[in-house]
């Protein structure tokens, strides 16, 4: 077990609940930094709502959080701030400012909280571009000239604009096709693995579960259920078996154990195709 220093996310006690009706119910959850850990769980049972309280945006009714070694429920508005620029957020669709070209956006959050003249913000954004496999080109467009993959990318490039610690990812491969989705996954776990980043990620897509997770966390009668893909598919709970048991479950299991992944592509993409 990893010692408490090492933990990026420590949730312990965790009560949600919205009037008479409770979403979790003492729910336990450590992330261990460096790790990329995937919250799964079936409808409504939350997992939005726990990304929300990770984010400091929605306040549980009991319970701590504890964020890089600080407890949220301490934080006042400008530390919670100062605490966000160690965050990256990559929410679904990208979630670009319509209004603003690619680079723009990447450059949001800089100009937010740092000081800088514009050339040196622009060599930022042309560098954060390149880092998710964006070409130079997309920089001056607007997220409505993108194709769907490359509205996610650039989310994610403004998501690392401020080089942040822990990097959370609400379903990133939801709308995508099965090519763009393993090319995003991949790509996420090169970025993990070079930036030494924690993750965690809110997920549907089983696949994306085999390719990038070292851990899921199962959200299963208002707790959380971790462990590693091999641990979960065989424990003896209906909703688990369900979900790993099943068709889609059974097809990402065996693609998993037999076919070994292929180096990312680093050559960038364009908007001649629907790619991540």
């Amino acid at each position: 077990m990893a010692k408490k220093k090492d933990r990026a996310i420590e949730i312990r006690g965790l009560v949600t609940a919205f009037g008479p009706h409770t979403i979790h119910d003492g729910l336990d959850l450590s992330v261990e930094r460096g790790e990329v850990l995937a919250i799964v769980g079936g409808s409504g049972t939350g997992k939005s709502v726990l990304l929300r309280q990770m984010l400091g945006l929605l306040r549980p009714k009991a319970g701590e959080i504890e964020l890089l070694g600080r407890s949220l429920a301490g934080l006042d508005k400008r530390a919670l701030a100062d605490l966000r620029t160690r965050l990256g957020v990559l929410f679904q669709d990208g979630a670009l400012f319509s209004s603003l070209t690619v680079t723009q956006n990447i450059q949001a959050p800089l100009k937010e909280r740092l000081k800088l003249p514009g050339h040196l913000l622009d060599e930022l954004a042309g560098l954060k571009l390149a880092l998710v496999g964006l070409p130079a080109d997309a920089g001056p467009k607007y997220p409505s000239e993108l194709s769907g993959g490359m509205r996610k990318r650039a989310g994610l490039a403004r998501a690392l604009a401020l080089d942040p610690e822990l990097l959370f990812l609400d379903e990133p491969t939801a709308g995508l096709d099965p090519i763009g989705a393993a090319d995003f996954d991949q790509l996420i776990r090169s970025l993990q693995r070079s930036l030494d980043l924690t993750v965690v990620m809110i997920t549907h897509d089983l696949d994306s579960l085999m390719t990038s997770a070292d851990r899921i966390a199962a959200i299963i009668d208002k707790k959380m259920v971790t462990g590693t893909v091999d641990r979960l598919r065989r424990a003896d709970h209906p909703w688990l078996r369900s979900y790993f048991a099943g068709p889609r479950g059974r097809a990402a299991l065996q693609a998993h154990d037999t076919i070994a992944l292929e180096p990312i592509n680093a050559s960038p993409i364009t908007d001649r195709a629907e790619t991540a």
